[in-house]
């Protein structure tokens, strides 16, 4: 089981973040994970287990502070109160700096929400080594694709209401024409399609997990932090 440790931004202020770390301890690879719209809950803190698992240092910064919600929303106010740009920059550079204490490559995660906070932190973080994004993205006038320089995975589902595939199109145009090292992967899946509990009857509208697309995006990723992070 991880702990709940506390680390600095860049400008020095504290956050905390759950750590999960792996059998072997010291020197492996990092990846932070960052959480979606809820907050930084047990099914999240399931994701850093699941990498320690593989062999990772996987650290979840609260992004909220504290609060998490099993309400949409509620989930939307919080994520609405949220500046993304302080939260890539400041609370998820600092989290990829605390691991690279101790981790030689450091990647990073997200799922919806933390999707396009991964693109961003891709864009604003330069210690970040590669990344993996879980359908979610930024307005693409906030992606400056010149200024990734690491590798990136992502997993799309064609049936995502909220990011639909004209969008994915567009940001992987810009992806391609900025020659970032980039791979994309389309699934015949819904919104949240890796999340097992977008299912049963704390699902919401629009959202559905699918076992077995989750398992290959899950097998992709793995395999791609063995080649990127070694």
């Amino acid at each position: 089981m991880g702990t709940m440790i506390s680390f600095q931004r860049p400008d020095g202020q504290a956050v905390q973040g759950y750590l999960a770390e792996p059998a072997q301890g010291g020197g492996a690879p990092g990846v932070v994970v960052i959480q979606e719209w809820w907050g930084l809950n047990e099914q999240i803190r399931g994701v850093a287990e699941r990498l320690a698992a593989a062999g990772y240092r996987a650290l979840v910064p609260d992004l909220y502070r504290g609060q998490s919600t099993l309400e949409a929303e509620e989930a939307n106010h919080l994520m609405t109160g949220l500046d993304f740009g302080a939260a890539a920059s400041q609370d998820i550079r600092g989290a990829v700096q605390h691991l690279k204490k101790g981790s030689p490559r450091v990647a990073v995660t997200g799922f919806c929400m933390g999707g396009a906070l991964t693109v961003l932190s891709a864009v604003l973080v330069p210690e970040v080594d590669a990344s993996v994004v879980w359908y979610g993205m930024p307005p693409l006038e906030f992606v400056d694709a010149a200024k990734i320089k690491a590798p990136m995975l992502a997993h799309w589902g064609t049936q995502d209401e909220f990011f639909g595939e004209a969008a994915v199109d567009a940001l992987e145009a810009r992806l391609h024409e900025a020659k970032v090292d980039y791979t994309g992967h389309r699934y015949l899946a819904h919104h949240a399609f890796a999340n097992e509990t977008a299912q049963g009857p704390r699902r919401i509208p629009a959202t559905q997990y699918d076992a077995a697309w989750a398992q290959v995006a899950w097998d992709r990723t793995l395999r791609f932090f063995g080649r990127v992070l070694g």
